[in-house]
């Protein structure tokens, strides 16, 4: 392992759990003080924002917002945001990251069909059997909850985010990416934001905080570990996320996600690492 992998790969591992961690506060937020998520992820977006501004925030970055492509992908982080925070209210965290990564699944068909990106029978075989683990995640035997349909509708807003930002990977640095698409998102959020402003107790104020801090400093993170690193190398890292969001949900919530369940993560995170060791040995 070469010394800026070495580097690279603690700072990554941090990010994947600042991020569950960020959405683990959001979960209490909604489901034990009954904040509305479109608060939450307008907080997410203006807190981030101001964090990042005094180190991304340059004209290079502000002249992006003329593209309309940089304002669809905001839409869809925005609509993947504020649908997986409504998911938390309800569902276990670990159920709803399972089904979340419904979204990579998706990328792979979308980038084929509007990028022209190429498919393989291996790898199509590896993906089907990763969605094969979401729906054992979700369980359809026994109906479909309106929280699982928004994490999968936050995984699908999640799958579009993936293919814009592989479509916009030329149109400017992560890091004037980053902050663009945190900009859009507290703008348009403000509304929503203003209208379900909660009464601000000390547990409500570090909640949001964490919640926002955890996301904003995890994708810090991430972006300063892909420019240490190879991306294929740091990669198949981001299926840490499936193991902190469960350990997240058993330490903070008592949450145990159920034997099928257990057995459809697990078979995401396999099915995700081959597919990636595949991609790297190419």
């Amino acid at each position: 392992m070469t010394q800026p992998l070495l580097r690279a790969v603690p700072l990554m591992v941090v990010a994947m759990f600042l991020i569950p961690l960020g959405d683990s506060a959001g979960r209490l937020l909604g489901a034990f003080h009954d904040v509305n998520p479109l608060f939450t992820a307008w907080s997410r977006f203006a807190l981030g924002f101001l964090l990042l501004a005094p180190f991304a925030l340059t004209r290079t970055a502000l002249s992006l917002l003329s593209d309309w492509r940089i304002w669809l992908r905001a839409a869809f982080l925005i609509g993947g945001i504020s649908s997986i925070l409504t998911a938390l209210r309800t569902e276990p965290i670990a159920n709803v990251f399972g089904v979340f990564f419904v979204g990579p699944i998706l990328s792979y068909f979308l980038s084929a069909l509007f990028l022209r990106e190429q498919i393989t029978l291996l790898r199509t075989a590896l993906l089907l059997a990763g969605f094969y683990g979401v729906v054992m995640v979700v369980d359809p035997r026994f109906g479909l909850s309106p929280g699982i349909g928004f994490a999968m509708l936050a995984g699908c807003f999640y799958g579009a985010y993936l293919t814009a930002s592989r479509w916009l990977a030329d149109a400017g640095r992560p890091r004037q990416l980053l902050i663009t698409q945190l900009m859009i998102g507290a703008v348009v959020l403000l509304p929503f934001g203003a209208l379900h402003w909660p009464e601000m107790t000390g547990e409500i104020a570090a909640f949001t905080v964490v919640s926002a801090l955890g996301s904003a400093l995890g994708n810090l993170l991430l972006i300063v570990a892909m420019g240490m690193a190879p991306a294929s190398r740091l990669t198949p890292f981001v299926y840490v996320q499936l193991v902190a969001a469960t350990l997240f949900g058993f330490l903070i919530f008592s949450e145990i996600p159920q034997e099928r369940a257990l057995q459809g993560l697990a078979l995401i995170l396999s099915s995700g690492l081959a597919t990636l060791f595949l991609r790297e040995r190419r």
